[in-house]
């Protein structure tokens, strides 16, 4: 989903820009999405007051984020990627404006604007961290980038939820418009300083319905797309039903809040996820990772709403293992992918997480009509195994 937000000033004499230059910018991003991360889905079950609509209300606006993604390559070849990136930050904080009306069609725009933002802002980070970051580094790159986040999804899910609870919606969405605005000094400082650390790129995007069918014909890059999006299944899970879990059983909003930080507090642990990819290699530690994401989950189905806090301590043991996933999984996709096809390919990579963030509600929204969140998880269990599976069959030994 990097602990803190002084002035760098060590950035300004580098030359080149490393693996603590991007950790920074996706730290700062990482306060700015993480502070409403608990809010938005407990604010969405308050208007609509049901399960079901929930999961459908994240569903259509998944549906409707993946198409800007698929044409964010024509974004970035029109108007440059730091404009790109520029108009990520921006929807970012249109979205938290959006969220204060407290109204349906707010609330559905807000989440879109956080799709749309967050969409640009991944693309165009991968895109710079694939430039300047070497092949043989981009494990220890990845989960130094999760690593310095740490702070940021831990006290974010918590910090918005008691400003929600305690000082209202404007509050809890003020914190997302601070940080935007320190994220957007931030990027410009290094893009527009005499020695700047952030350079645009020279590839150029190709057709975006074209470069979907070159994606489907790379197997390596579908193997790393399925490893991505079995991750972020799990944390779209555990950050939309985690929170109404705690709710709908009496646990309260602020437990859901808790519940969140406390899974995100373990991004440390990328670190830890880093080496031991490197030591045993990377295929058979997601591989595990996968295997016992899924063990936890299916404990945390057994448990369910009867049992909220059991339910709540499996959760977090599978977080544990999706860091795993985090900070090795994205290296999958970055060591496949061909120089001069980057922006194309990233582009429909990154519809990992349109897609997870639209198939798991839509199917959410079936079982719940016939199971309680416990089936949730339990569904999701059954999935990571097929993804455990699918790495340790697949992914190259190497990796």
């Amino acid at each position: 989903m990097a602990t803190q937000v002084r002035h760098p000033i060590w950035l300004p004499v580098a030359s080149q820009p490393g693996a603590k230059t991007f950790a920074l910018l996706y730290a700062l991003e990482s306060f700015a999405r993480a502070s409403v991360a608990s809010v938005i889905p407990i604010q969405a079950y308050e208007l609509l007051q049901s399960k079901q609509s929930v999961s459908l209300l994240y569903t259509l606006i998944a549906l409707t984020g993946l198409s800007v993604t698929l044409f964010m390559p024509l974004l970035i070849r029109r108007f440059a990627r730091r404009w790109v990136y520029t108009a990520g930050v921006c929807c970012l904080a249109l979205g938290s404006a959006l969220f204060v009306t407290e109204t349906l069609p707010g609330q559905m725009a807000g989440m879109l604007a956080r799709v749309i933002g967050a969409s640009a802002l991944s693309i165009t980070l991968n895109l710079y961290i694939m430039d300047h970051i070497r092949r043989t580094d981009f494990m220890n790159a990845e989960s130094t980038r999760m690593a310095w986040s740490t702070i940021a999804w831990t006290a974010g899910p918590t910090l918005g939820v008691v400003l929600y609870t305690q000082f209202g919606i404007a509050a809890a969405h003020g914190v997302v418009l601070l940080f935007c605005a320190i994220l957007m000094a931030v990027f410009w400082y290094f893009r527009m300083g005499d020695n700047s650390a952030i350079r645009p790129g020279k590839t150029k995007p190709a057709n975006p319905l074209a470069n979907i069918g070159r994606f489907l014909r790379q197997p390596r890059l579908r193997l790393a797309w399925l490893i991505a999006f079995g991750r972020s299944c799990f944390w779209t899970t555990f950050f939309v039903y985690g929170p109404i879990l705690m709710v709908v059983s009496g646990e309260g909003e602020l437990a859901g809040g808790l519940l969140v930080s406390a899974g995100n507090a373990l991004l440390f642990t990328a670190l830890i996820w880093g080496r031991a990819g490197k030591r045993f290699g990377a295929r058979n530690t997601m591989t595990f990772a996968f295997f016992a994401m899924a063990a936890a989950l299916l404990a945390a189905g057994y448990a369910g709403e009867a049992s909220p806090r059991v339910a709540g301590v499996f959760l977090l043991f599978s977080a544990f293992f999706a860091i795993s996933l985090d900070a090795l999984g994205s290296t999958a996709f970055m060591r496949a992918v061909r120089s001069w096809e980057r922006p194309q390919m990233t582009a429909v990579y990154r519809t990992y997480l349109d897609l997870s963030e639209l198939l798991p509600p839509l199917f959410y929204s079936i079982v719940l009509s016939f199971a309680g969140l416990g089936g949730v998880f339990a569904t999701l269990g059954f999935f990571a195994a097929v993804c455990g599976y699918v790495t340790w069959r697949y992914l190259p030994r190497r990796m």
